[in-house]
């Protein structure tokens, strides 16, 4: 086992708590428990997963596995019987928790109030579940508490004496968050009960942790406490400052109740804290966080967990304790980061399956890690539920009424069946939304495919579903949905489109590499709802495809000053930044980008790019070998590593191994066409598409006197220098790229390059009687001084083919295959090593278009 630094470990949870809440609350001295905390440890935001739920959440803080790997995918799910649905169980969960993991290790847990964690976990300590603080009668009626709530089950009756009812809150417990409560008309304004609720509900929580912390041998401890984002959910919309929508006289009665949710917090708190002891580690967490300015949501759809539009993209962590480093910030943790961390923090192994990392950089020495292929293969007892665990429904509907009440989830019809499959349908989005989150679009596709299929009226599946075909360059399969997405919407007498819509087609276009008409439908968007999210990063994005970089900076400026918070316009401004050949000033946006969302391998790569024109190649080098570890696939950070080794960095050995791995981690062949335009490119595709090879044209530009037989291009191809995404639709086929682009393609492919070689004096012929076809030139206007850009082009690709071990090629003299065509075509046989029809191939070549000899 690696060092031990933790003597004991105390986790807590504050659901939904958000550090654009807690700063000016630590600035006006409102918070004094956690100041101390920060100023003893080291803190940070904590970025949160897609979906923003919850129960997926906080199941992947106690794992470190993303949802797809652990199995928790919604609020609810069917039930043991098929026929009705219920609140989520953690018999769901497919993997071990953290506090399994320690049983492994003799260390006694106790868990209280994780979501979810019903039935209790019969672990060597104290599981007190999720539900066990709901109360839904009045004070006066019996308050039962659901079996398997508590284990063991002896200390059940124990801890049921310990929860406090909603009608135990007195005047002196709700005045501090609602101040002029007198002023309440109950029998029409309820908020002041879900005050008392949510308040009865936190405290019976702490009370339940702290008599653990108290009366309990423990190594571990975890609470978890939904309160913030209840109270935010049903109140931060009365937070200052006051929005638009928002009457005065309900502002002024509830503009507190947010700020004195986060003061009850800091006292539960200082009490868990007083129980620690300062030998103790204490770690204080969120998972998301929950908007608290301009960026709240005005309405909310009418969709299943619509609230969690309201949640932030970044929660609070904060550690300190024995060899936790003081008053510092980390930059890139993320809430699969939680568990790796809490098991370094007791010299155990972190798990390679996990998808999280250990936050060395917590500690204030080097930290000497141990790792393991998988926790799920350490055999013995860890407190899992066991493989044949029955599951009762007792108190089942209590707790579906809390997410009821909460907005999460919709009441059941009378149509059981059709609302288990919504159920189904709606975890089965989640777990897509989760597989595109941790990159797996290939496994989220079929599902969002089946989703939309049947269910064509939920836009949502449709657009996510879009967005998962364009984001795997498979751009016609995106307009194929788009497409149905309005057809669907004129079906339904929606002619007009959305902000929404126009936002989806403009980020389409991008993909179809048509940036103007995308800034078009961007604008049309802008004048529909200004402040559509993202708007102005897809406006940035299309000025960066026109390559019009001081367009694009004030764009992304502007996505920055509406949400600091985007690490996708930071990332944005600094490459614009980079572009223009400001390459310090494109450090601090970068370093944001990464701060903010630290597994985002572009910026990395961007970082390792400025940092090698300043001359930093270390420090360059480290940023590209990061990109590397987040996306294997970026074969260009290959290649400036490979360089930065050579040249820079004196390691010739390193250079070597990341040469050769260029070429092992290609992904896919394709077989280019190439050479100056009218140099017989067009003539060659032909052959190779008579010849049997799929060719990847799109027959936009037809046949014409100039090219009789079709010129076999793509339109995409002529953006190559600024969109590549279509290039995956290109793979195992013939493509035709004219030589200026040549070195634009990625290296994530093994290209076969067939080059066309024509005497230069018959390409400027050829190129210029072209162009006196179209009108676009004069008998005797050849230009001549093109001949030497020309050849200095040729020149660059011959010295740049030799250098790129992902690319063979054959250079094949036009003249040659005008002579000998059937010669011609079994080389270009033999060079591929494909079977082809050879005498197609050269009955192709037609001498009479030979029309420009030198």
């Amino acid at each position: 086992m690696a060092k031990r630094t933790a003597n004991k470990l105390m986790l807590i949870g504050w659901d939904a708590a958000d550090w654009k809440v807690i700063n000016p609350m630590l600035d006006a001295g409102l918070m004094p428990t956690l100041e101390k905390m920060i100023n003893e440890g080291v803190m940070g935001n904590l970025a949160t997963l897609d979906p923003p739920l919850s129960p997926m959440l906080w199941t992947s803080i106690a794992t470190g596995k993303r949802p797809y790997k652990h199995g928790i995918h919604g609020f609810t799910e069917p039930d043991a019987s098929g026929k009705g649905i219920r609140p989520v169980y953690n018999t769901g969960r497919k993997v071990k928790a953290v506090w399994n993991m320690l049983q492994h290790h003799g260390f006694k847990s106790h868990v209280v109030g994780w979501w979810p964690s019903h039935p209790a976990e019969p672990i060597d300590g104290v599981t007190v579940s999720n539900f066990y603080q709901k109360a839904r009668g009045p004070i006066d009626e019996p308050w039962p508490m659901a079996d398997d709530t508590v284990h063991p089950p002896d200390k059940a009756e124990l801890f049921a004496k310990l929860r406090v009812h909603p009608g135990e809150m007195t005047a002196q417990h709700i005045l501090p968050f609602v101040p002029n409560a007198a002023k309440v008309d109950q029998t029409k304004d309820r908020r002041l009960g879900a005050v008392a609720k949510i308040l009865a509900d936190a405290s019976s929580i702490h009370s339940a942790a702290t008599y653990i912390a108290e009366h309990e041998d423990w190594d571990f401890l975890a609470v978890y406490h939904d309160a913030i984002d209840h109270f935010c959910h049903g109140f931060m919309k009365f937070h200052p400052p006051q929005m638009p929508n928002i009457p005065d006289n309900l502002f002024e009665t509830y503009k507190d109740v947010v700020v004195a949710a986060y003061r009850f917090h800091d006292m539960m708190l200082e009490r868990m804290l007083e129980l620690a002891g300062e030998d103790t580690t204490v770690m204080l967490i969120s998972d998301h966080g929950f908007h608290p300015d301009h960026l709240r949501p005005k309405a909310l759809p009418k969709e299943p967990a619509a609230p969690a539009l309201e949640h932030s993209p970044y929660g609070i962590f904060v550690l300190r304790g024995p060899g936790i480093r003081k008053d510092e910030r980390i930059y890139g943790a993320s809430i699969l980061d939680v568990t790796p961390t809490v098991l370094t923090l007791f010299g155990l192994p972190v798990a390679r399956d996990m998808d999280g990392n250990a936050l060395v950089n917590c500690f204030d020495e080097p930290v000497d890690l141990s790792v393991i292929d998988s926790w799920e293969k350490v055999p013995g007892p860890c407190g899992q539920h066991p493989p044949d665990r029955k599951e009762d429904a007792y108190a089942n509907q209590q707790a579906l009424e809390q997410l009821i009440e909460l907005g999460y989830v919709e009441r059941p019809g009378e149509d059981i069946e059709k609302a288990v499959r919504k159920t189904v349908n709606e975890n089965e989005f989640y777990l897509a939304r989760a597989y595109i989150d941790g990159g797996q679009n290939s496994e989220a596709i079929p599902i969002l495919e089946r989703l939309f299929s049947e269910n064509p009226d939920q836009t949502r599946y449709g657009v996510r579903l879009a967005r998962c075909y364009q984001s795997v360059g498979k751009v016609s399969e995106c307009r194929r949905v788009v497409d149905a997405l309005k057809e669907h919407r004129i079906k339904a007498g929606k002619e007009k489109p959305t902000a929404g819509m126009h936002l989806l087609e403009g980020s389409l276009l991008l993909s179809e590499n048509k940036p103007r008409k995308a800034l078009a439908e961007f604008q049309a968007a802008e004048k529909l709802a200004p402040d559509t999210p993202k708007l102005s990063l897809q406006i940035g994005r299309g000025f960066a495809q026109l390559r019009q970089w001081d367009e694009a900076e004030r764009a992304f400026q502007k996505e920055i000053q509406h949400d600091p918070e985007s690490a996708a316009a930071w990332h944005g401004l600094g490459l614009a930044l980079l572009r223009r050949h400001k390459a310090e000033e494109a450090l601090e946006p970068l370093l944001n980008a990464v701060g903010l969302t630290y597994h985002f391998p572009f910026a990395h790569y961007h970082l390792g790019e400025a940092l090698a024109h300043l001359g930093e190649y270390e420090r360059s080098a480290e940023a590209f070998e990061v990109c590397l570890r987040m996306a294997p696939g970026v074969n260009k950070a290959r290649k400036w590593l490979e360089e930065l080794y050579r040249d820079h960095l004196n390691d010739p050995v390193k250079a070597a191994q990341y040469g050769k791995a260029i070429t092992a981690n290609t992904t896919g062949e394709m077989i280019v066409v190439s050479g100056l335009p009218r140099s017989g490119t067009s003539m060659m595709m032909q052959m190779l598409d008579k010849g049997g090879l799929p060719v990847f044209t799109d027959g936009i530009r037809g046949a014409d006197d100039s090219n009789p037989k079709g010129y076999y291009e793509h339109e995409a191809v002529k953006a190559l220098m600024r969109n590549k995404q279509f290039l995956n639709e290109a793979e195992g086929k013939a493509i035709k790229v004219v030589s200026h682009l040549l070195m634009h393609l990625p290296a994530r492919f093994h290209y076969k390059v067939i080059f066309m070689e024509r005497d230069m004096n018959e390409v400027l012929q050829s190129q210029h009687r072209m162009l006196m076809r179209d009108g676009k030139a004069k008998e005797d206007t050849i230009p001549l001084r093109l001949a030497s850009a020309f050849q200095q082009n040729l020149d660059k690709v011959r010295g740049w083919i030799p250098e790129q071990s992902h690319v063979d090629a054959l250079y094949m003299p036009h003249a040659e295959v005008i002579q000998d065509p059937k010669a011609a075509a079994e080389k270009i046989a033999a060079f591929l090593g494909k079977e082809m029809d050879t005498e197609a191939m050269a009955a192709v070549v037609d001498r009479s278009l030979h029309r420009e000899k030198a």
